[in-house]
């Protein structure tokens, strides 16, 4: 564990000023501060008393920085133009140079872990992050709730004096907290901001966005037929938080975190920032690979020694994508590209406005490129990224008929009507130079990232000089350095003394390492000596150079493959050895050559591991493959569900995926031509709906854009009070995704039958919820997706939801996996070294991927 003290220190006491805060005293060590004394003389009466008011505590010194951090959302190490990728990228630009950049800055290659080890100073694991919070468990390092031992930057900041602002994902907050009673201790209003407006999941829609607006969810200020997008708004309200700052608390500093949604999927943007790419990616990925590569060299931005790493075996290469798709699968690019520039450049209106207040020059801007490497998600390129995760089969000429019969062709993409991802060799060709992507510990295709740092400001210092805090130099630092090395860097630059209770919980040691060190200082000794890097069995750890990695079970840009997932075995894995001072790239695997270093580095992975919780390895594969059963979810078999019940997360709501038979009950009152949504479940991507249009009663079954199944009542339902139900039973064959039957009754008498002959199993969206009497966010049904929220202009009395034939997590889950491997034979993982740590539960046979967006 890599612990980091501040004492006040920071680029001013590094030029000899005095350590003190702006009162002239050394702050406490517990936050929050002891009320300050009164003044007062308080007497008999009126007459014999002075009225005064407490001196306001004044923590910081006069001149603290505002801070802004921007993290944006899978992006590779080589798509950004201003380190020689082909992706126009201002803001970074602009930030760069006024300040500098880093190019060996590291994430934890998935989402939730880095966004956790970025806001406490800690690594993720020893938070509790080790995996996204969809996917927890209940070994110490995987809960998905991060500890009151663990004050996060905003809970410090704000203790000092801070306004305090969080905008776009949130990624923290466990899913079943995801309930309007709460509880919010782990919303970002509870760790700390004081303001929050965004998302609480892995993703969500640029046009239909399920926000929150502090603990409260909120339905978008515009539709997207007035031009509406989500990272337009965001940087709207956090101008207007930076202008209230001004107004009314001008002598508070600010701290705002964006973190828009760009540019994970689906990748949602206007036609017109797409099409300024059009043509750009025609040479296709390989060659885009060795142009960008070409580029960051010439620039300086990696060594002249570094080597192009080759495309891996298992990828596909362009020229094995046949003609006829090649438009499909550069127009998924160029969607992309369009959206992580109009992403950037709304990272710049909050720039834009810091220059407009006279701010810039006295904000510490701190910009992450992104929160791990491109994603390969989507695997082949699809209309649709759920399809992928529920493991439903998929076929260009599939996604080709969806989109010219429902939505007018290839211009559809980036539109509201699909949740696109780009074929998964996009991605590597944007992780350049490096091996792998995103979700891959082992490679810094995955886990590296461009980063820059600027603060401006003009300080006098005690010796007469003037100098800028950070002097701008186009030279990159290339000193080693993750992501929990944040929330330490802006502690000694603003000049804190890191409490050790807040809140009167005693707080864990701050791993990370402040990188004030290199601001001014482009050669200076790395002071990071070691860092362990773990996602999902994908391990790797740093040391003094050294670098050793294994790459684990998972293949991100590929189907999974159940032999590879049943037999893994951590204790037999294949461990990479790489020389970082000579191989930027990771170019050279050393370890057939250094056996004797191999072994050392396993130890102190082993070490860093167990240190950090991250052991038993696999225990972020726990839930998401081997026993989902086990994961977040409702407790309920049973709803009682009542009109105007509306954003109720999936999880926490009635299921009805694979193997979850059901069985609802509507009590409702209707008139003639009766219209609108009963109740429903999901979005665009996927869902549920059950609704009356014209007086006919539906219900349809979405398994992604792909597969729709509608029931319909033969007759229009008759005026008056109705009892409605709908029942849904899944054949009991093992195997993924099994048909069911839809049957609709009304009073009693069937009315209405469809087969479903391809079941959703994981997740129908990753942020859409469960409605009643409406249809909030993106439409589940094509019929009324012009209507929408479609409220029904009847009454429901009751919504009545129970699971039948026996239908439990358990059952469920039974029926479509079975053990195959004991556990006496499961991932021996060196006994003589871990003894309690083996991972016990039993491996399972199923084409399983990752069910919820990362």
């Amino acid at each position: 564990m890599w612990m980091f003290s501040c004492l006040l220190l920071g680029p001013i006491l590094a030029q000899g000023e005095d350590p003190s805060v702006a009162n002239g005293e050394l702050t406490p060590p517990d936050l929050p501060f002891p009320p300050m004394p009164s003044k007062a003389v308080v007497g008999p009466t009126l007459a014999d008393s002075v009225n005064s008011w407490p001196p306001k505590r004044k923590p910081l010194k006069e001149d603290a920085p505002n801070i802004l951090l921007i993290m944006n959302d899978d992006v590779g190490y080589g798509a950004p133009e201003t380190f020689g990728g082909p992706i126009h990228t201002p803001t970074l630009s602009k930030v760069a140079q006024h300040g500098v950049s880093y190019n060996r800055f590291h994430t934890t290659a998935i989402c939730s872990p880095t966004r956790a080890s970025l806001l406490t100073g800690r690594n993720s694991h020893n938070v509790g992050a080790g995996q996204i919070t969809e996917a927890a468990s209940g070994f110490p390092g995987y809960t998905g709730t991060i500890p009151k031992s663990a004050a996060t930057l905003a809970k410090v900041l704000s203790g000092y004096g801070y306004d305090t602002a969080a905008f776009g994902k949130w990624h923290n907050t466990p899913v079943d907290d995801l309930m309007k009673s709460g509880p919010f201790d782990q919303y970002p209003t509870g760790l700390g901001f004081s303001y929050f407006y965004g998302f609480l999941a892995g993703e969500t829609s640029q046009y239909n966005p399920r926000l929150y607006e502090n603990t409260n969810p909120i339905e978008p200020p515009r539709k997207p037929e007035e031009g509406y997008h989500l990272t337009e708004d965001m940087a709207d309200q956090a101008i207007k938080l930076i202008r209230a700052n001004r107004a009314l608390t001008p002598d508070r500093p600010f701290f705002i975190y964006f973190a828009p949604g760009g540019a994970h999927g689906p990748h949602h943007v206007h036609k017109e920032w797409a099409d300024k790419y059009k043509g750009k990616f025609d040479m296709g990925w390989e060659k885009l690979r060795n142009i960008t590569f070409e580029k960051q060299k010439a620039m300086g931005w990696i060594p002249n020694s570094t080597k192009l790493t080759p495309i891996d075996p298992t990828m596909v290469k362009w020229e094995e994508i046949p003609e006829e798709q090649r438009a499909f699968q550069l127009r998924l690019m160029e969607v992309y590209a369009g959206y992580l520039e109009h992403t950037d450049t709304q990272d710049g209106k909050v720039v834009e406005e810091l220059e407009r207040q006279g701010l810039f020059n006295n904000t510490l801007i701190i910009y992450v490129l992104g929160d791990n490497g491109a994603s390969a998600e989507g695997i082949h390129g699809t209309i649709d990224e759920l399809l992928a995760e529920n493991a439903l089969p998929s076929t260009y000429q599939q996604q080709m008929e969806v989109l010219n019969r429902d939505f007018g062709g290839l211009d559809a993409l980036g539109s509201q009507h699909v949740d696109k991802m780009y074929h998964s060799s996009w991605a590597w060709a944007l992780d350049t130079p490096f091996k792998s992507t995103k979700l891959v510990a082992a490679h810094f295709g995955g886990m590296r990232t461009p980063m820059v740092m600027s603060w401006p400001k003009a300080k006098k210092w005690k010796k007469g000089s003037t100098e800028k805090v950070i002097k701008h130099d186009p030279t990159p630092r290339s000193q080693f350095h993750h992501v929990c090395d944040i929330a330490p860097t802006i502690y000694e630059a603003v000049g804190v003394q890191f409490p050790t209770r807040v809140e009167g919980a005693k707080q864990m040691p701050l791993d990370g390492v402040s990188m004030v060190y290199t601001w001014n200082n482009v050669s200076v000794k790395e002071r990071k000596s070691a860092q362990y890097f773990e996602v999902m069995g994908s391990r790797g750890v740093y040391k003094d150079g050294w670098f050793a990695s294994v790459f684990g079970p998972r293949i991100p840009w590929a189907e999974a493959n159940e032999t590879r997932m049943r037999e893994w075995n951590p204790d037999t894995d294949v461990w990479e050895l790489y020389d970082l001072t000579r191989d930027f790239s990771q170019a050279e695997d050393l370890a057939k050559e250094m056996p004797d270093q191999v072994a050392k580095m396993k130890q102190i992975f082993l070490m860093e591991a167990t240190a950090n919780k991250v052991l038993p390895i696999g225990a972020g594969l726990y839930t998401i493959y081997y026993h989902p059963e086990e994961g977040p979810h409702s407790p309920l078999t049973e709803w009682k569900l009542y009109e105007g019940l509306t954003r109720i997360a999936e999880s926490n709501a009635p299921g009805f995926h694979s193997g979850q038979n059901s069985l609802a009950t509507i009590d409702v009152e209707i008139s003639a031509n009766a219209s609108g949504v009963l109740y429903c479940v999901g979005g665009t991507a996927g869902g549920f709906s059950v609704y009356m249009d014209n007086g006919y009663l539906y219900a349809e079954y979405m398994s992604t854009l792909l597969y729709r199944y509608i029931a319909k009542s033969t007759t229009p339902l008759q005026p008056g009070t109705r009892k409605i139900q709908v029942r849904l039973i899944f054949e009991t064959t093992k195997g993924l995704g099994p048909p069911a039957d839809l049957t609709l009754f009304v009073d009693g008498q069937q009315v209405g039958w469809v087969k479903v002959e391809k079941s959703i199993r994981l997740v129908f969206d990753a942020s859409e919820t469960f409605d009643v009497g409406m249809d909030l966010g993106s439409p589940v049904s094509l019929l009324y997706q012009n209507r929408t929220p479609f409220k029904f202009n009847g009454k429901i009395n009751l919504l009545h939801v129970k699971y039948i034939n026996g239908t439990s997590m358990h059952t469920w889950w039974c029926r479509l996996i079975r053990p195959t491997i004991s556990l006496g034979q499961l991932l021996k993982l060196d006994r003589a070294l871990l003894g309690p740590y083996v991972l016990p539960f039993f491996l399972v046979q199923s084409r399983r991927t990752s069910f919820i967006r990362l």
